[in-house]
């Protein structure tokens, strides 16, 4: 349990540090106030974007947050590993800050205090993962749910500022959420029943997708704001399968503590969404520059 635990805090981090660095790397590869046309799915901002070297070592540690992720999931429900990366919005704004030389205000450090606290609530009354795989017609679902998230990327990428960010963030945070309820529904790796698996191809299409939406969310707007819809789609909606379909449970008589620990964890890092609004949003620069690409607003 607590090796789960620290595996999910674990890719927490490395998920909250790869959201800055890619948003360096998503606006320095296309700075330009035209990129107000893009769609929420454009993949030539994302081709652009993977040429610059803050946004490849944002998907290094992407990656190593990936398999910490799926370590955790291996031994954790998924509505605790799913508050534990909500904590990747805490570490966001605190490298934001680092980078830029700015300060979190005494309402920024509370939210991450409340954060901390959630989380190590969950972590008292979590139980273990559930058995259950899931149904056929669960892994179909998954899959058509996967199938949407591009098409709420595109309907997301015509909203205007900072709802465009938290839209995509929120249709990322959907992709990611597939991810996460898609590994749990992967029982076996033999090639024979690894693909026939829908979950499979929810993984690759819902993960793919997020990746999409996200870059175009840190594209423009603050981080934190992207991030801060991200952790919504990721969370809540995963953490209901997982208890519903999954047959996660809490330890005995802990249900409370846990529902507080989930709350408290994802309300903290929500409240960091007020943390950092571009000054510039056409503006990029390289974060060795010290130039400001989102200035965090410190409003105690």
């Amino acid at each position: 349990m607590v090796t789960g635990l620290l595996e999910a805090l674990g890719a927490a981090a490395c998920f909250g540090v790869a959201s800055v660095l890619q948003t360096f790397g998503a606006r320095a590869a296309h700075p330009s106030t035209g990129s107000r046309k893009n769609s929420g799915v454009d993949a030539k901002l994302l081709a652009g974007a993977v040429r610059q070297g803050t946004y490849t070592a944002g998907l290094a540690l992407d990656g190593a947050g990936f398999l910490l992720e799926l370590l955790a999931l291996r031994t954790l429900p998924i509505y605790a590993v799913g508050a534990a990366l909500a904590a990747s919005l805490a570490v966001t704004a605190v490298t934001a800050a680092r980078l830029l030389h700015a300060r979190l205000g005494p309402v920024e450090w509370s939210a991450v205090a409340t954060v901390c606290g959630g989380l190590a609530l969950l972590g008292l009354a979590s139980g273990t993962e559930g058995g259950s795989h899931g149904t056929a017609p669960l892994r179909w679902a998954l899959l058509a749910a996967a199938a949407a998230v591009p098409a709420l990327g595109a309907a997301a990428g015509r909203l205007p500022g900072r709802a465009r960010a938290a839209a995509l963030g929120l249709g990322a945070g959907f992709g990611f959420g597939v991810v996460e309820v898609a590994v749990r529904l992967i029982d076996a790796l033999r090639p024979a029943a690894l693909f026939t698996n829908p979950a499979l191809y929810a993984l690759l299409l819902g993960g793919a997708a997020a990746f999409l939406l996200l870059t175009s969310a840190l594209h423009r707007g603050s981080v934190t704001v992207a991030t801060a819809g991200m952790v919504i789609g990721e969370t809540i909606g995963p953490a209901l399968v997982g208890v519903l379909a999954l047959d996660d449970r809490t330890r005995n008589g802990w249900a409370p503590a846990a529902v507080a620990g989930f709350a408290l964890a994802v309300l903290g890092a929500l409240a960091l969404a007020r943390f950092g609004e571009p000054a510039d949003p056409g503006a990029a620069t390289d974060p060795a520059t010290a130039a400001p690409l989102a200035v965090p607003t410190s409003r105690p």
